[in-house]
């Protein structure tokens, strides 16, 4: 194949050309989690920060502060614990994992799920069913934290 002279640097040029184009079209907006766009932010500004809702946010990790914490991510809302084992009950163990769907503090604003293991007689843990009571009693546990960290905001 014979030297057609330009074409490393046409191809070269182009590429740079591209990503410039594909980073400008990215500092143009930022999607919202919960649909539409809103006009992108600076670093440092609050708002852009966390898009859920702040007291649901710190409510869970309040509430679920007796388990050990796997990750927490701001940005989607989503809060993973690590297994936790009752001393009381060394044979079952749990996790949580509490998505936080709104940036209000409404009562369908938020999602838990209780995952459950039970070792058998040979040591290895077995997937077992939570009580969906469970789950529904650590949303309530939840909200009701979030609306008193709510309360003692608004009253100074």
């Amino acid at each position: 194949m014979p030297f057609v002279r330009g074409t490393r640097t046409r191809v070269l040029k182009v590429a740079v050309v591209a990503l410039g184009v594909a980073g400008l079209a990215a500092c143009g907006s930022v999607p919202t989690p919960f649909g539409g766009n809103s006009r992108a932010r600076p670093a440092g500004d609050s708002a852009a920060a966390i898009a859920v809702n702040g007291y649901l946010w710190r409510a869970t990790l309040d509430t679920l502060s007796f388990m050990p914490l796997q990750s927490a991510d701001p940005y989607g809302g989503v809060i993973m614990t690590d297994w936790y084992v009752n001393p009381e009950k060394p044979d079952e163990r749990f996790k949580a994992t509490v998505y936080i769907l709104d940036s209000r503090l409404r009562a369908d604003g938020l999602n838990v799920a209780v995952f459950k293991q039970v070792r058998d007689t040979s040591g290895t843990w077995i997937d077992q069913p939570a009580a969906g009571q469970t789950e529904t009693d650590i949303e309530n546990s939840i909200l009701t934290r979030a609306r008193q960290l709510r309360l003692s905001n608004i009253r100074g």
